[in-house]
């Protein structure tokens, strides 16, 4: 349950402008799509990946750090981690289970004979878009549990992209279908609340002693 009397609090101290501004990036957020990349070597790969969930507004990235746990790297990121929710996973395993319990199905991008390109897909199922390593793609155990495959069209003699650039070129194809259609994409009130504090709270410095200071002077009950 949301302390809004804290929210409250904290709004307090950030600018109207910032308040303003969290809005509007508010009523672009969704998690009717998520992403997941699979045990990417290259840091700065999972770091573009992240910054693009934050500028066209997926919320929710997932990264599985079954070998090659690494911290963000938070100059590619560009201040990203700090409005994009990061969720690590230690399996491949544990990260399929925990989404197919949200509701999502998971879509393996990997050329495949029963992909589906990427203006063919379809929005209207929250989907889990999963993402795999530079050198050997996405591994047999995502296959193997894959609801779908989705690929980009190419007709040049390259047979793949640099993952950072797939993850941007579908990430901003489905957003902006999905902005335009009439499916309920967007955050629960409740989810924006969540969002407005976690954000006001990034943007505070010495948030732990004003955190500290008011729950002193306004005991939980």
């Amino acid at each position: 349950m949301i302390d809004l009397d804290y929210l409250a609090y904290l709004e307090t101290i950030i600018t109207d402008h910032r308040k303003e501004r969290f809005l509007e990036v508010l009523e672009n957020r969704t998690k009717h799509f998520t992403v997941a990349v699979e045990d990417v070597y290259q840091l700065h790969n999972t770091s573009a990946v992240m910054r693009s969930c934050e500028v066209f507004g997926i919320q929710e990235l997932n990264v599985i750090e079954q070998r090659f746990g690494k911290r963000i790297d938070t100059q590619i990121a560009m201040g990203a981690q700090k409005w994009v929710d990061i969720i690590r996973h230690d399996s491949v395993k544990g990260c399929i289970t925990s989404l197919k319990e949200k509701g999502y199905q998971i879509i393996a991008t990997t050329p495949h004979e029963q992909d589906c390109t990427l203006e063919k897909f379809d929005i209207s199922k929250p989907s889990a878009i999963f993402f795999g390593t530079e050198k050997e793609g996405l591994s047999e155990e995502v296959m193997q549990n894959a609801d779908g495959f989705l690929k980009i069209p190419m007709v040049g003699f390259t047979e793949s992209l640099n993952i950072s650039v797939s993850a941007a070129i579908i990430i901003q194809d489905l957003t902006n279908r999905l902005r335009r259609s009439d499916i309920d994409w967007k955050l629960t009130e409740e989810e924006i609340l969540q969002k407005r504090l976690d954000w006001s709270r990034n943007s505070i410095r010495n948030i732990k002693g004003i955190e500290a200071r008011y729950y002193d002077e306004n005991p939980r009950e």
